[in-house]
């Protein structure tokens, strides 16, 4: 079983996206029972809201519905129960560092380390929600053959 929590600033955008696309992915495999998939956010600013219409609009396009999630915060306990802490940009990890202290079991990754390597943009300042689609699907898909998928 693996336990994978993404991460982004607010958990409306990148981080619900990323949940959602990997869930679909694993489904398409028929291998959902072996995960266990979330998201949360580092802030607090978002708790409580639903995804953001943009990454509704744009996972909808693929038949991916987010029905059900609302923000939630990442916390301390959190970094136990999850064997992977995926995360969207380097200030992601800057601020999650500030909830876990050091990342001492090696869990924390940028999601496109598991592609090319890079950030995803936030489409909440850049408002292309078509190039953080593309770049959460490379990460996924990447993060996959890392497990041998």
């Amino acid at each position: 079983m693996y336990n994978i929590m993404f991460v982004c600033h607010g958990n409306i955008c990148r981080s619900p996206m990323a949940e959602f696309v990997l869930k679909d992915l694993v489904k398409k495999r028929g291998i959902s029972n072996q995960f266990v998939i979330a998201s949360s956010a580092t802030s607090r600013e978002e708790i409580g809201n639903p995804v953001h219409q943009g990454t509704k609009r744009k996972l909808l396009e693929h038949g991916i519905s987010t029905d059900g999630k609302y923000a939630i915060q990442f916390t301390k306990e959190d970094y136990h129960s999850y064997d992977f802490i995926i995360v969207m940009d380097s200030y992601n990890i800057k601020n999650l560092k500030y909830i876990i202290g050091q990342d001492i079991e090696k869990k924390v990754y940028k999601l496109l380390d598991f592609a090319d390597g890079g950030d995803i943009a936030d489409p909440w300042y850049t408002g292309n929600f078509d190039d953080t689609y593309r770049d959460v699907v490379r990460g996924c898909e990447g993060f996959l053959r890392h497990l041998g998928i």
